[in-house]
């Protein structure tokens, strides 16, 4: 490709809101460029890198046993009704009315439209398991769109959708699918940890991400110095220490407080004793049922949104309480009770057991409760673990957790029958002749989102440093100088190159650009070797990496051989 003609040519200056390297130097080297919010144009070199992203997926899915396909874009309404997802898929769902008045969603996901295409087909035991995939485009409306490829509304994934006997059959595509997931992004130059996650709004019972440490990523997980328990904060399992459980219950009592004591801080102030000595109290509202909840928990823990949806089996559901909620349930912000509030449900963490004799739970202006113990004075309808856990707490075997942040480029997902005993039909025939439900698992990569971590993992302060499974050209070339001689050289070497050897050369062409601007585009673009041919050059060419200081002069022959 000769720079002259390429589209998308570098620039100088980064958009104002770009924060991430990602964002900068994709944009800086012509790779993308933002249509509206959260929506990009992938520039010829972008499209390069994807393509050979794409690449290594589709050779590594395949080898696993996977099977290409594509399913429309616009999924018909009734496929997600059929599973309830219009109600817990939340303002990420998309939708659209044709002119016929049909109502489609935008697919943010395909589970339902992967299950409809298979039960079209009279599937034996024998057939089984099935993994098919796709590339294709997925729109989410996130609320905030931001760090360039990183959060978007719109993207490319790679989706797979496996199909089996039973659980037991199943665990073995679910491993076949987190080795080969470990391979892609190790071709690709990233180290991947496996993290115990939430499926959210996909369902199932368990699922894992993929996650590349960095301290721009917006996965916070949980680990411990030998690597063999990683968690993401949304599930990790911690062990509540014990407060006080040897005391003795005191007699419950309501007592004066002065009216300038309303928060946690003030509490502990006022009373001069630890915040896990006190009950804390947050309010939700469930979107879909209306419902209002009231966690209460140890006040020295937070309320792990997730796990309460969990147990509520209301994914995605919660939101928190407005002044209204509080309004039609007789209370009001800082004066909300752990019992008696009619109308609310009660949702208590396990922590609660582990303290004798809290203080809190009635709060009025001039007056709280004291001496309140779990199980004597109140109870809540449900006790379950639904505490954030956080560095410096400890495993159930009492080892410390640590936190990490990293970027989640992958995810699988074990499915069980979660869609196909919600959508009539999803059977195979069983070696015993009956109709079975399908055991099912996805598979997710985000392909921009994995650009954008390779970029994170491999920049320094001049620009993009591809690794040369991904990058757009092998090799940027080079010609500098005023005399003709040293571009005719320069082009016929290119010509050689990308004709009779088949490499990828980019060929900086231009004639009225400084040598320092070259270099400058050369590093920001970020192909892992430069070549320079210039009058000092004589009849050698000068070969430089990436990534490396020494620059070397080498003979035609040995830039082949090298390349």
């Amino acid at each position: 490709m000769l720079y002259s003609k390429l589209f998308g040519k570098t620039v100088r200056e980064a958009p104002s809101e770009a924060a991430m390297a990602s964002y900068k130097l994709l944009y800086q080297a012509g790779y993308i460029r933002e249509s509206t919010a959260g929506r990009y144009f992938f520039l010829p070199l972008g499209m390069k890198v994807q393509q050979k992203i794409i690449k290594i997926v589709k050779e590594e899915m395949d080898q696993a046993g996977g099977q290409e396909m594509v399913a429309p874009v616009l999924h018909p309404l009734e496929l997600w009704k059929e599973t309830n997802r219009t109600n817990t898929a939340g303002f990420e769902l998309m939708r659209i009315t044709d002119r016929r008045g049909a109502e489609f969603a935008l697919g943010g996901t395909a589970e339902e439209m992967f299950v409809d295409i298979i039960r079209k087909f009279q599937i034996s035991y024998k057939e089984l398991p099935i993994n098919i995939y796709q590339f294709s485009s997925k729109f989410r409306d996130e609320m905030r769109a931001r760090g360039g490829l990183l959060r978007v509304r719109e993207f490319i994934m790679k989706d797979a959708y496996s199909f089996d006997i039973n659980a037991d059959e199943f665990k073995k595509e679910y491993e076949n699918m987190r080795q080969t997931y470990t391979r892609i992004f190790k071709r690709l130059g990233l180290d991947t940890v496996v993290v115990e996650s939430d499926g959210g709004y996909i369902g199932g019972e368990y699922c894992h991400e993929f996650v590349v440490d960095s301290p721009i990523g917006e996965t916070n997980y949980l680990t411990i110095d030998d690597g063999s328990y990683n968690a993401h904060e949304d599930v990790a399992i911690f062990k509540h220490k014990n407060v006080n459980i040897e005391d003795k219950e005191k007699t419950f009592k309501i007592t004066s407080q002065p009216e300038w004591v309303k928060t946690m801080e003030d509490n502990k102030k006022h009373y001069k004793l630890d915040a896990s000595h006190f009950l804390k109290n947050v309010v939700y509202r469930n979107r879909v049922t209306k419902e209002i909840i009231i966690a209460v928990i140890r006040g020295d823990l937070d309320v792990n949104k997730t796990k309460l949806e969990n147990t509520l089996k209301a994914t995605g559901q919660l939101e928190a309480a407005t002044e209204e909620d509080l309004e039609k349930i007789g209370t009001k912000r800082g004066y909300v009770h752990s019992w008696g509030h009619k109308g609310a449900k009660y949702i208590g963490d396990n922590s609660l057991t582990s303290v004798k004799n809290f203080i809190g739970g009635q709060k009025e202006d001039a007056t709280d409760s004291i001496n309140v113990n779990y199980g004597r004075d109140f109870t809540c309808e449900l006790l379950a673990d639904i505490a954030l856990a956080k560095e410096g707490d400890q495993t159930k075997d009492g080892k410390k957790l640590v936190m990490k942040k990293g970027i989640e480029v992958g995810n699988i997902f074990q499915l069980g029958y979660h869609y196909t005993k919600l959508m009539k039909d999803a059977v195979f025939t069983d070696s015993d002749g009956a109709e079975k439900p399908f055991y099912m698992g996805c598979y997710g990569i985000g392909i921009g989102r994995t650009m954008a971590t390779i970029v994170e993992k491999y920049h320094d302060e001049r620009g993009i440093a591809w690794p040369k499974v991904v990058a757009p050209y092998q090799v940027h070339l080079i010609a500098l100088g005023k005399d003709e001689a040293s571009y005719q050289k320069a082009y016929s070497i290119y010509q050689r190159l990308t004709t009779n050897d088949k490499i990828e050369v980019l060929y900086d062409d231009r004639r009225n650009v400084s040598p320092g601007a070259k270099f400058a585009d050369c590093d920001l673009i970020g192909c892992p070797v430069r070549l320079v041919i210039s009058p000092k050059t004589g009849e050698k060419i000068e070969y430089k990496e990436r990534s490396a200081k020494d620059i070397r002069l080498i003979t035609m022959e040995e830039l082949i051989s090298l390349l």
